[in-house]
């Protein structure tokens, strides 16, 4: 059962923060919180050793001081600078590559969604919602945690941790 519960954790969180930031541009600290307890919760009890906890570690620390210096230059936010390094934690050093390429990827294509969108007015019926009419702004952002939150659930499958519970 605990098993299960490890394996959830991470994508319950990652799908909260892609719905959190669709809906309201923010990514809630006590998400990238949430997201440092339960690896620590996972690393204990996954039994995950010492050497393994400081590279996830180490990985969590260096996207941590890329994705910071990208938000100083205004070009993401400060909660996705703080989501991609607790998914950093999470994935570790060994899938970190992939998700970032995802990440730029899927980044991307959300961008070029979000600008095609902007350039047609919203329907009657949606002018309501408040979070697409902000979506629709232009002179919000795009909701990158969606991008990052999506290429987390594509990589994590393939991580050491999934197959350290898993036993694949």
């Amino acid at each position: 059962m605990s098993e299960t519960a490890l394996l959830l954790i991470f994508p319950a969180l990652m799908a909260y923060a892609a719905a959190s930031d669709l809906l309201t541009m923010t990514i809630p600290n006590r998400l990238s919180l949430a997201l440092v307890a339960g690896f620590a919760a996972f690393a204990i009890l996954a039994g995950l050793s010492m050497q393994a906890v400081l590279l996830h570690l180490g990985a969590g620390a260096a996207v941590l001081a890329a994705s910071f210096a990208l938000f100083a230059f205004g070009w993401i936010g400060g909660g996705d600078a703080k989501l991609a390094a607790a998914t950093a934690l999470w994935l570790g050093f060994g899938s970190l590559v992939e998700y970032l390429f995802v990440a730029s990827l899927a980044g991307g294509a959300l961008t070029l969604a979000v600008l095609v969108l902007r350039k047609l007015p919203l329907p009657a019926f949606a002018v309501r919602w408040d979070w697409l009419a902000r979506l629709h702004e232009p002179k919000t952002g795009v909701p990158y945690g969606i991008a990052l939150a999506a290429a987390a659930l594509f990589v994590y499958p393939q991580t050491a941790n999934w197959s350290a519970v898993v036993g694949s």
